[in-house]
């Protein structure tokens, strides 16, 4: 019976869990990691981003995203959207050419791979014949013309990837309808470029790459004009009306040629070299695009000065009389510009920019040619992200107050809305408010809406104008010095370079319900921030803390503390510091925490922790944990002096504790060594086989940086005796040692005049001294003590203060349950004598019901060392869930890990990418989007090949007419509109 029961209540916890726990990869935020190709659908309106590792994301209007990842660990070269369709053509590195749609399924539109193909050519032949150098998707949306290294253009039908043999393009037909001047001059190369006359979809100019222009007609498949440039070419454009080619060339020229009539033998009837007589670099893409009143648009890409530019980034934009070469701090993958117009043939609106480290859209409707903020595709590393923290359900005024202050920031953004539109973003509006804030190397912290799919940039924090740097606040890097030739304008906010690595963030804490901020930094510097809507001018004071407490025999090895300005500085409204607190030595803080309600804020680092009352500006607790044989802790992370003899020395005690704690007896010969040494080989062995807990080997006191503080944490709750609880700060070790203290705090009416004071209260050891990297209280019903300030907002109920209160210490080995007040141990639950892992990160966070809307738990959530994330119950610290989750080997994205309160968490994949997951079934962000295929109309409509090769015809009115109604009764079955479908149906069906 007990058997029975026993098995029903596992089944039940089996149901709950499944109510409670789901594990998923939902999105990932920010700039995709070493793009290589980009694309762009007009009649789409979405953009495809190719990388070097082989993924395709596709963008439209904001929440609208997919993405796919090839097979084939292959670079993505090129993106090709078929015209007037939901399919694309990606071709990679290693001549594969892939085929995807973006398919409907429940709704929702799904990017699917449904083909890939690679040329093949006849027996023997060498692989430049098949190498595939130029791709251009035909208008009528049945072919893929391929452009080779060796020469030859293959025609291929698609979506089944049928090469249409009768009407490839060999070389030696061109060759043999070209001037024997040229070609005894030189060979033609690879095909370099392909492009469709727009009013004549039967011709297509094939580019060579030594310059040589064939238009060629596919319907009579045979030659109808030759274009002989001398320069090595690197891209054509055929313009709009069809009458001119521009071509550009590897000397920093471009060229117009007139087509129709005669082949061109003399020179080139226009011929440009934008930028001086000197050797240029190559103009690498070149566009023009017709205005409705006045000159066309012409932009292009390189074309700089060699000897004095040629480490610029620029695309050249020249329209009237205005000519702006705008600068990029990364190079240039490609561009492409958007139109007006339902037919996108209208005036040019917005010039898409893709480089190596960012997105940047121009605006070309606005004077001046503004950048339009991105609301995706943001470049997270502007400056390298060294930390991240995660706030969850922010009250509205806050938030208001906080898009207000970056609103003041972005002045200089155009004010014309997102011209990239496509799709609909079918995802449920998101249930709060959440912020991620990114620490930043420059000292700057970054402020993002972390609700929905699209982490949008709110606010920028700089910390840097406290104290002395090198940069100058007055330099405007922005802008060209009036009359310098080329006229270089800055675009971008891709910034790598910092002014001084000391500035650089490392710990964040936000009060939500306060608005008050802190951030701690690489050299040692702690700034307690507060939110004002407006501009002030006020000096910041340093308090500096002596954390080694008068140690005689300790040298600081590392870097100098930061200066901080002693004039006043004008802070901009937004975050403004008005404490900083200096810790000596400079070390970089390790462990920060804010308890707004207290006015209290604590910090640490390896050589200790303190505690200050950022409203006396006061110190109010220094404790030193440095140990006095960790020379280690004195060096700073800026130092590389780090001793390879003392590395040596430590790893051989640890063998020799190892070996001795294993010997059964002490052993003084050479024998007895080595037969102590082949039974401790065989009884790993077993001990790996055999399912039992491992040895944990205890580590010692001398072990390097035993003394650095990992966590500190506030509670309210029970010290001295079961029936009077206290404020105090618990605070835990590298080292495996917990302190509490006891502070005691003047009433509210004498808050500001008497000191706040802190005594000491427990210390605790841990048996295998591993270091402590998270303390929890759980009140008397097991729940852990809710932030400061939330019960006071009435978003959470007051603790339990008559029950017994419990002390959680997670250390990297394990969780430990102690009773409060008389820390003994309770319940433990061991992670790395199980499986060997060991705890990298871990937060407190609620689940909900995914069936029982009123019913939820809170659970702890761990990472390891070997990137699985676990979900453990509270208070009776049992393993709930395992689910994988990162790459061990990924050991920066798993130092970059942060937890939010809802089970979601964010991680980075890259330096400009975070991936962000869920642990729960009811807390899930990810993208919900539907894209239909566009209607044809007019010249767009869809074109069909003809067997044999004739010009493709149009849909006829009455097929038009027949696609209208259809999707009609598809918008109605939509929305559910019964009674418009009673009408229609028939119509449709007749």
């Amino acid at each position: 019976m007990k058997r029975f029961r026993r098995h029903g209540q596992e089944s039940q916890r089996d149901r709950l869990k499944q109510e409670l726990f789901q594990f998923n990869k939902t999105v990932e935020h920010g700039f995709p990691h070493q793009p290589s190709a980009l694309g762009y659908s007009p009649s789409l309106q979405l953009l495809a981003i190719g990388t070097r590792s082989g993924a395709i994301k596709l963008y439209g209007a904001p929440g609208v995203e997919f993405m796919g990842l090839h097979d084939e660990n292959a670079a993505v070269t090129q993106v090709h959207f078929m015209p007037h369709q939901v399919e694309l053509v990606t071709l990679l590195d290693d001549n594969s050419l892939h085929m995807w749609t973006l398919r409907g399924h429940k709704g929702l539109s799904e990017l699917l791979e449904i083909g890939r193909f690679t040329l093949t050519g006849p027996p023997g032949a060498p692989p430049s014949v098949t190498r595939v150098t130029a791709v251009l998707a035909h208008t009528s949306g049945e072919l893929l013309l391929l452009g080779t290294e060796g020469g030859h253009v293959f025609i291929v039908e698609v979506p089944g990837f049928r090469e249409l043999e009768e009407r490839n393009i060999s070389l030696d037909q061109v060759a043999a309808s070209v001037p024997d001047d040229y070609i005894g001059r030189r060979n033609l190369e690879h095909v370099e470029a392909l492009q469709e006359n727009p009013i004549n979809p039967n011709q297509v100019v094939i580019g060579y790459g030594r310059g040589l222009m064939v238009i060629w007609d596919l319907e009579k498949r045979c030659a109808i004009q030759h274009i002989p440039a001398t320069q090595q070419l690197e891209s054509v454009w055929w313009t709009e009306d069809g009458s001119y080619i521009l071509s550009s060339h590897s000397d920093g020229s471009y060229c117009r040629w007139m087509v129709g009539g005669e082949d061109v033998n003399d020179e080139e009837e226009k011929s440009d070299i934008p930028y001086g007589h000197f050797p240029c670099k190559a103009i690498s893409k070149i566009i023009q695009l017709p205005t409705e009143e006045g000159p066309p648009f012409l932009l292009f890409s390189g074309g700089m000065p060699r000897a004095s530019y040629g480490d610029r980034h620029c695309i050249t934009v020249i329209h009237c009389k205005t000519h702006v070469a705008l600068d990029f701090t990364s190079r240039i993958i490609d561009f492409f510009v958007i139109r007006d117009g339902l037919q996108h043939t209208g005036d040019p609106s917005a010039l898409v920019v893709l480089v190596e480290e960012e997105l940047v859209v121009i605006d070309l409707q606005t004077d001046c040619w503004p950048v339009i903020q991105t609301p995706y595709l943001v470049p997270l590393h502007s400056s390298a992200i060294t930390c991240s923290h995660h706030v969850s359900a922010i009250p509205l005024k806050l938030w208001e107050r906080v898009i207000a202050a970056g609103e003041l920031q972005n002045t200089h953004y155009s004010k014309k809305p997102w011209p990239i539109t496509g799709g609909q973003n079918l995802a449920p509006d998101p249930p709060q408010r959440d912020l991620l804030l990114t620490g930043h190397e420059d000292g700057t912290v970054h402020f993002w809406d972390a609700s929905g799919v699209c982490l949008y940039p709110l606010y920028k924090l700089s910390t840097a104008g406290v104290f002395h740097t090198d940069a100058d606040p007055n330099d405007n890097m922005n802008q060209g010095a009036e009359g310098e030739w080329p006229p270089f304008r800055k675009v971008g906010c891709f910034d790598p370079y910092s002014d001084d690595p000391r500035l650089g963030i490392q710990k964040i804490h936000l009060c939500k319900y306060s608005g008050y901020l802190t951030v701690a930094g690489t050299a040692g510097q702690i700034l307690v921030l507060e939110l004002n809507d407006e501009a002030a001018e006020q000096t910041v004071e340093a308090k500096v803390v002596d954390l080694l407490q008068g140690q005689e025999g300790f040298r600081w090895k590392g870097h100098t503390r930061l200066d901080v300005r002693e004039e006043p500085v004008l802070f901009p409204p937004g975050f403004q510091p008005f404490a900083l607190v200096q810790c000596q030595p400079p070390a970089v803080v390790t462990a920060l925490t804010l308890h707004s309600e207290w006015k209290l804020v604590a910090f640490g680092t390896s050589h200790g922790f303190g505690l200050y009352d950022y409203q006396q500006k006061n110190t109010v607790l220094i404790k030193c944990t440095l140990n006095p044989s960790d020379q280690l802790a004195m060096e700073g992370p800026l130092s590389r002096v780090k001793s390879i003899k003392k590395s040596l020395r430590q790893s051989f005690r640890r063998i020799r504790r190892s070996r001795v704690s294993l010997r059964k007896h002490h052993v003084n010969n050479t024998a007895k060594l080595q037969e102590a040494n082949a039974r401790l080989e065989a009884e790993l062995a077993e001990m790996e086989l055999a399912p039992v807990q491992r040895k944990i080997e205890a580590r010692s006191s001398d072990d390097s940086f035993t003394g650095l503080v990992r966590t500190l944490y506030f509670a309210d709750t029970f010290l001295s005796d079961s029936s009077h609880n206290t404020p105090s700060l618990w605070a835990g070790t590298n080292g495996g040692c917990v302190f509490a203290y006891m502070l005691r705090l003047p009433p509210v009416e004498h808050r500001a005049d008497e000191p706040v004071t802190a005594q000491p209260a427990k210390e605790i050891q841990l048996m295998h001294r591993a270091p402590v990297v998270g303390i929890v209280v759980l009140d008397g019903h097991g729940a852990p003590l809710p932030e400061p300030l939330e019960v006071a907002h009435d978003l959470a109920r007051s603790p339990d203060m008559q029950g017994s209160h419990q002390l959680l210490v997670i250390s990297e080995e394990q969780f430990k349950v102690f009773t409060l007040p008389k820390v003994s141990a309770k319940m433990k639950l061991k992670l790395t004598a199980v499986d060997g892992s060991r705890v990298r990160r871990v937060g407190v966070a609620w689940f909900c019901s995914s069936r029982t809307e009123d019913y939820g738990e809170s659970g702890l959530v761990v990472l390891t060392n070997q990137g699985d994330v676990h979900v453990v119950s509270l208070p009776h610290v049992k393993m709930q869930v395992q689910y994988p989750c990162i790459r061990r080997e990924d050991v920066s994205g798993i130092a970059s890990c942060v937890f939010t309160k809802h089970g979601q968490g964010f991680y980075l994949i890259s330096p400009s990418e975070f991936e962000r997951f869920s642990l729960s079934t009811c807390y899930l962000v990810e993208p919900r989007c539907l894209v239909e295929a566009p209607l044809h109309s007019g010249s767009s409509s869809q074109r069909r090949s003809q067997p044999d090769g004739a010009s493709s015809t149009h849909r006829t009115r009455q097929d038009s007419e027949d696609a209208e109604v259809l999707q009609e009764i598809q918008k109605s079955l939509e929305g559910d509109q019964t009674s418009f479908l009673e009408n229609n149906v028939k119509s449709a069906v007749a």
